[in-house]
């Protein structure tokens, strides 16, 4: 396949999956297709879970055809071609390791899902988590991991042995302060390893910064290579499909230069928090809430969520009650109009022919209350004010993982951060509603707040309802 031209500058991208092709390959294509060809991508996995996908985009050259529609029903299709260089997965990482180390990759950039940064409320790094203490004892043999941690401490020492100059670190995933968290997280794992040299190195050769991003992106169904076919009169073997919307906001600190992404639409800013604070809080929180419920309804797709009254009224309320008056208030306005963007949101999760799966949308609930939800949650009752509505979130969540202990759910739940013995202690407690509040994990310093209980004991008999009148 193609390989990055010697004038080229790359951007190493880490987990090839759906969304990074969906998102950041689409907006350095419209660079390109502007007519700046100065920058490519190269992409790789982590892990050897991709492997069809990696074929195939080998033998195509990095290329794929992107199908986008619109809440209206207009679709669209698209050739990207801005990976130019696919690394097949290989335990040692030894290409990916030469990539990065390469001069010409001035950024690394990458997504492995909110789970996958080990990282507890405090930002501390869990090393007994046998994934990321396997990769500290392969660091300090000088080896690569598995782990975003060490893989990027491999690539990063060997970058400075090479003398290749500043990179910078960009993170692509759903996790509020994403940069900063992870460069904690990172330096944690590089000075636990005992690297002290490589430690002073990163301080000062390399930038983290925040980022937003932003499209709803489904598991492509199986169809989907078919109806491209159809199409474009091309047999792709790796297609993605996702949402007309498209959004990506970056805080502009980069230290070994970037592509002219502001030139395609990409908002670059001073500080993303804003921004970031209303995706994750508006449309993941209610992404989520709409799962859960649809689940418990016997939905199978977000779309017939959302399009259920009820279901849809316990996402509006939630960002109308909680979540709008902890973003905006006339001391501190956000520069996001809430009540339009939680429309437009609600609007997309509509969408009926992007069939995103609740399946997918449900995972990860242990990393999701804490990282979406429980910071409304602690803002409210710091303020004296209800969490009537916000409470219906992991209400909703008990109730759904009440049917996950019973193995009732219609498919595999997959959840990173879920400890399954505490999981199912929770749910055999003899009160789970208080047991969902004492969880630390979940709640942090708020766990066991008797205001939290009470409200999660109103939400849980409404969910009780919800779920009786959805019975036969």
């Amino acid at each position: 396949m193609a390989h990055p031209a010697p004038s080229e500058s790359v951007v190493l991208h880490l987990g090839l999956g759906s969304f990074h092709r969906a998102h950041q390959a689409v907006y350095l294509q419209a660079l390109i297709d502007a007519g700046d060809t100065r920058w490519s991508l190269a992409g790789a996995n982590l892990r050897p879970d991709m492997a069809d996908v990696e074929a195939a985009l080998v033998r195509q050259g990095g290329a794929y055809i992107l199908e986008t529609v619109s809440p209206a029903g207009a679709y669209r299709y698209q050739r990207i071609e801005s990976i130019r260089e696919v690394l097949p997965y290989d335990p040692t990482l030894a290409a990916v390791i030469a990539r990065g180390a390469d001069p010409r990759t001035r950024v690394i950039s990458f997504t492995v899902t909110e789970a996958g940064y080990y990282l507890d409320p405090a930002d501390r790094l869990d090393f007994a988590a046998a994934d990321l203490a396997a990769d500290l004892d392969r660091a300090r043999r000088g080896e690569a991991g598995t782990t975003i941690y060490g893989a990027v401490c491999a690539i990063l020492r060997a970058r400075r042995s090479a003398d290749a100059g500043a990179v910078t670190l960009l993170n692509c995933d759903n996790l509020r302060h994403n940069g900063e968290r992870f460069r904690k997280g990172l330096l944690a794992f590089i000075e636990k390893a005992g690297d002290k040299q490589l430690l002073e190195w990163v301080c000062t050769q390399t930038t983290c910064p925040n980022a937003m991003v932003d499209r709803i992106t489904p598991r492509p169904p199986p169809e989907l290579r078919q109806r491209v076919l159809q199409a474009t009169g091309r047999d792709d073997a790796a297609p993605v499909t996702g949402e007309s919307f498209i959004q990506w906001v970056i805080e502009d600190d980069f230290a070994n230069g970037r592509p002219d992404w502001g030139r395609v639409g990409v908002q670059l800013v001073e500080s993303v928090a804003p921004y970031e604070e209303a995706k994750i809080r508006i449309l993941n929180a209610s992404h989520s809430c709409i799962a859960w419920a649809g689940t418990l309804a016997g939905f199978q797709y977000i779309h017939e969520g959302t399009r259920d009254a009820e279901i849809r009224r316990m996402a509006f309320d939630y960002v109308t009650d909680d979540v709008i008056p902890c973003l905006h208030s006339p001391e501190r306005p956000s520069p996001v109009d809430l009540p339009a963007y939680r429309d437009v949101v609600l609007e997309r999760f509509g969408n009926p022919a992007i069939r995103d799966t609740n399946q997918r949308v449900a995972m990860d609930g242990f990393s999701k209350i804490p990282g979406f939800i429980a910071p409304t949650v602690r803002e409210r009752l710091a303020r004296g004010e209800r969490i009537d509505s916000v409470a219906m979130l992991p209400a909703l969540f008990l109730a759904f993982l009440q049917r996950w202990h019973r193995g009732g759910l219609p498919y595999v739940y997959q959840d990173q951060g879920m400890d399954e013995a505490a999981a199912h202690a929770i749910c055999d407690a003899p009160d789970p509603v208080a047991a969902l509040a004492a969880s630390r994990t979940l709640w942090s310093d708020t766990a066991g707040d008797a205001r939290l209980v009470e409200a999660l004991r109103k939400a849980d008999a409404r969910v009780r309802d919800f779920i009786q009148g959805r019975t036969p």
